[in-house]
């Protein structure tokens, strides 16, 4: 059996210009990278980011969870076999000994984590979705095309509107719809609005002087149909409201408007009907599972209600979330909890209780593409990765497209499931 031969951590940029963690590995001679991407909406219930609070790079610098990797992790970890995942990935865990991985950062052990998967699938000779799956389908990407919230910092507040390319036989199909819509979008935004409204957010996203939900969604049916394509039965729409970061003094600010969880619900049942809207994200706070359960009790059955910050990809919060029936998705992000075992771990609870799945990306990402492998290999229904713009979303839906072609005639593709 390979052993580890090396492990070496250094601070690299993600695409917001602030510092990672990369981890370099290798066995037998091969070497691999992973780095560690960053959320901008963060859950307070997420895994620590460590960070060095100094005066270098504003106090974002890394090289503390650097030197976690090199002076703690690797000594413990190089010379191991690589048989098991969920072996080394628990001496990491146990090593750090906190659930929120305090004590070395979950920068630290993920990027660790990430890069013993790849060096698995690099010794093996496989692609890493064959290493971490053993049955295989290409999820529907979720394109976020329009930025709100923290990712633009203009007036809209709900944080994401994006197109779902469902409605075709492959990934490659959807994928061309999606850039092709993307660039309609960015015609009939600047003949609206002018050059400035075509700006990007950190996603790729357009970031519009546009001030209600309603009329972003619109623009994007416009977008739609604008390409050729057919709002509902080709492309639907997504949002993701990130709600709690417009929550505050009791009441949910957006669209110019105070509103209550009542409010809320309406809203979200009202854009539900006026538009092809098939998944909500976050639409209340983070800590709030009875509001979740309500719009659950209203649009459940119609739509996908996708928990982020509520649940974390944190297993405790999953079951918490399961039992107060209030989301039927989760969207699973690796460095919300720190590790992939653990991300794995989340994945089946959710497979268990009749959950679909989207991975996704952050806002602040990197050129590694290891979220499209492990789309792939846990069968996830979606995929979250921003615009079909800026190379580190691009990525990942690059890798998409090299996994859907070297399956061949086996690439089943969600869409064609839905």
């Amino acid at each position: 059996m390979p052993t580890i031969d090396r492990i070496h951590a250094r601070e690299v940029l993600d695409s917001r210009g602030n510092p990672t963690v990369e981890v370099e590995a290798e066995s037998m001679g091969r070497i691999v990278y992973a780095i560690v991407p960053s959320g901008a909406s963060t859950g307070e219930h997420e895994a620590l980011e460590l960070r060095d609070r100094d005066n270098r790079f504003h106090g974002k610098g890394v090289l503390k969870a650097v030197r976690n990797v090199n002076e703690v992790i690797a000594p413990k970890l190089v010379g191991e076999e690589l048989d098991s995942q969920e072996r080394l990935d628990k001496i990491m865990l146990e090593l750090d000994g906190t659930e929120l991985k305090t004590n070395l950062g979950a920068n630290a052990i993920l990027g660790v984590s990430l890069v013993i998967a790849k060096l698995r699938a690099g010794v093996q000779g496989k692609w890493i979705y064959e290493v971490i799956g053993n049955d295989y389908t290409i999820p529907v990407p979720l394109l976020n095309v329009i930025n709100g919230g923290k990712h633009a910092g203009g007036k809209l507040a709900i944080q994401e509107f994006m197109i779902v390319p469902h409605g075709f036989d492959t990934f490659r199909e959807s994928l061309r719809a999606g850039s092709e819509i993307y660039h309609s979008l960015k015609s009939l935004l600047k003949k609206k609005y002018g050059v400035s409204a075509v700006n990007v957010g950190d996603e790729g996203g357009f970031a519009p002087p546009i001030d209600r939900s309603a009329d972003a969604l619109q623009m994007l049916v416009s977008a739609i149909e604008d390409a050729g394509y057919s709002p509902k039965e080709q492309v639907s729409l997504a949002i993701d409201a990130a709600a709690s970061e417009f929550f505050h003094d009791a009441y949910y600010h957006v669209d110019d408007q105070k509103m209550t969880i009542e409010d809320m619900v309406d809203l979200y049942s009202q854009l539900t009907e006026e538009f092809p809207l098939i998944s909500i994200e976050d639409p209340f706070d983070e800590n709030d599972f009875e509001a979740f359960a309500k719009l659950m009790r209203l649009l459940g059955n119609k739509i996908a209600i996708v928990a982020d910050d509520l649940t974390v990809t944190n297993v405790n919060r999953i079951k918490q979330a399961m039992d107060t029936n209030a989301a039927n998705y989760l969207l699973l992000k690796v460095n919300q909890i720190g590790s992939l075992t653990e991300a794995l771990n989340a994945s089946d609870l959710c497979r268990q209780g009749k959950w679909g799945v989207v991975v996704s990306h952050r806002s602040g990402e990197t050129e590694d593409p290891f979220i499209a492998d492990l789309a792939v290999a846990i069968k996830a229904e979606r995929i979250k990765t921003g615009a079909p713009a800026r190379s580190e979303r691009t990525a990942k839906y690059n890798q998409l497209l090299r996994i859907e072609e070297k399956l061949g005639d086996k690439a089943i593709y969600q869409g064609t499931l839905m």
